[in-house]
């Protein structure tokens, strides 16, 4: 029996292999001052401190992010998480927007790490989509929860901010959106 070599990456699924190509050809290969911009603004109107342009490869990259300022209690964020935290994963893989205004409220969610790691209660995420690829989420993610009334409303904010980010990433890279 052979073990793997732990210094040879794991082989890529056709998924992973197409999501990298769209995101090269997209111009998708690091932190985007025009990004942040998106995820600053989408921080302030979602009302929470933390906001990301979230770009899938090997880990979670934060592409575009609003985070607290130094002078903020908060905890700050860097700029990558691991695939299996977070909220993001479960957008990326079901290609499905997903709001929980309360974190806690779904037992499902409520253990995830970065609850414990930064004091998540709130979040909002919808995929980036490239006709069936995801490429990553647009994501909102708060401490304290907000009312289950507010869930209609983060949901069209999220797809709101999804499609400007995808139609500023089509026009900055000369693509035609998809139809």
């Amino acid at each position: 029996m052979t073990r793997p070599n732990p210094t040879t990456p794991p082989a890529q699924t056709a998924e992973q292999l197409a999501r990298a190509d769209v995101q090269r050809a997209l111009g998708l290969t690091g932190p985007d001052a025009e990004l942040d911009a998106f995820a600053i603004r989408l921080a302030q109107a979602a009302r929470v401190p933390y906001a990301m342009v979230n770009i899938f490869g090997a880990e979670q990259q934060f592409f575009g992010l609003a985070t607290p300022g130094d002078d903020s209690e908060l905890p700050t964020v860097g700029r990558s998480m691991s695939l299996d935290h977070g909220f993001c994963p479960e957008v990326v893989h079901k290609k499905k927007a997903l709001i929980l205004p309360d974190v806690f409220a779904s037992p499902r969610f409520a253990g995830n790490a970065v609850v414990d790691l930064i004091g998540i209660r709130t979040y909002g995420g919808a995929p980036l989509m490239h006709e069936d690829t995801a490429l990553g989420t647009v994501c909102f993610v708060g401490p304290v929860e907000k009312p289950l009334a507010t869930g209609q409303g983060s949901l069209q904010l999220i797809r709101q901010c999804r499609d400007e980010v995808m139609a500023f990433l089509y026009r900055r890279a000369g693509f035609q959106p998809p139809h």
